[in-house]
């Protein structure tokens, strides 16, 4: 070969041929680069199934059927979300695998209940950020007032007869720690729905004598669970009675016919017995 040609190079192997342009940054095209999402640490909340499951409307509303703290059987949660039994019993599968519901089996029947009140709140702080479904009948239109009125929360009572009763407790000194009030601004550990940390509430010497005269043996409660808690109330954004006494208060109410069970899942009514009852107990006047 002749010393002046020299073995062609990968540039120059094709005369003329065009260099490629360097890539164009993805940043310079599109905006900043997307950066990879690590992988969810170990240990940490699948907040992401959990809301996979609740995303389901038939789930969703067998779980708001339980939302009262009762145990119900899978033909009435069928019932309750408008489904057939075969489907209801794979979503209730799908729940008891991932622990938002439990089961026990007496005779033919298996009844379905909510792992524990954590369950409830979560769906209560959902309702908060979530749409309102459109009313498209009165009886729809009833039961969301019957439902700030008077419910169930897990197993105590909320809406505004459940905040007029720790209200009335607190007046009446009762009950101490606080006003009964959730003020988002000063709030620290407290959030819009669900159980409070921020206040300390304690029966007074008065307050359990009140209690024993409705008939409720403090000593009997689970020791396990506190005996006073609150929740801040998310359709009323105040206080109201949780806990071992708050659980055993409302129980009490519903075995006196005080408070019945109303055709709607959580609804409960103050019946007029009710009325008079909570006035001579405590001086309670129910709300509007």
């Amino acid at each position: 070969m002749p010393a002046s040609l020299s073995p062609a190079t990968p540039d120059d192997a094709i005369p003329n041929a065009a260099t490629p342009a360097p890539p164009v940054p993805a940043s310079s095209r599109f905006g900043p680069p997307v950066r990879p999402v690590p992988a969810q640490a170990a240990g940490q909340p699948d907040v992401a199934r959990a809301a996979a499951l609740l995303a389901d409307p038939s789930r969703a509303r067998i779980l708001k059927a339980l939302s009262d703290g009762r145990a119900l059987t899978g033909a009435v949660l069928a019932a309750e979300a408008g489904i057939g039994a075969p489907t209801a019993s794979a979503h209730l599968t799908r729940l008891l695998d991932a622990g938002l519901v439990t089961v026990r089996s007496s005779g033919r029947n298996r009844f379905y209940r909510l792992s524990g009140p954590e369950v409830g709140h979560a769906l209560e702080a959902l309702a908060l950020i979530a749409p309102p479904l459109p009313i498209t009948s009165l009886r729809e239109s009833r039961t969301t007032s019957a439902l700030r009125r008077s419910r169930t929360c897990y197993d105590h009572l909320a809406g505004r007869l459940g905040v007029a009763l720790m209200g009335t407790l607190l007046d009446r000194g009762l009950l101490t720690g606080h006003d009964g009030t959730h003020r988002p601004a000063t709030a620290v550990r407290d959030r819009s729905s669900g159980y409070g940390h921020d206040h300390h509430y304690r029966l007074t010497p008065s307050g359990r004598a009140a209690l024993h005269q409705l008939g409720i043996d403090l000593d009997a409660l689970p020791p396990r669970r506190p005996l006073v808690r609150y929740c801040v109330d998310w359709s009323e954004q105040q206080h109201h009675l949780a806990g071992a006494a708050g659980a055993a208060l409302t129980a009490r109410l519903l075995t006196l016919r005080w408070l019945r069970h109303g055709t709607s899942p959580r609804v409960v009514h103050l019946t007029p017995s009710g009325t008079t009852g909570l006035a001579d107990w405590i001086g309670l006047h129910p709300p509007d």
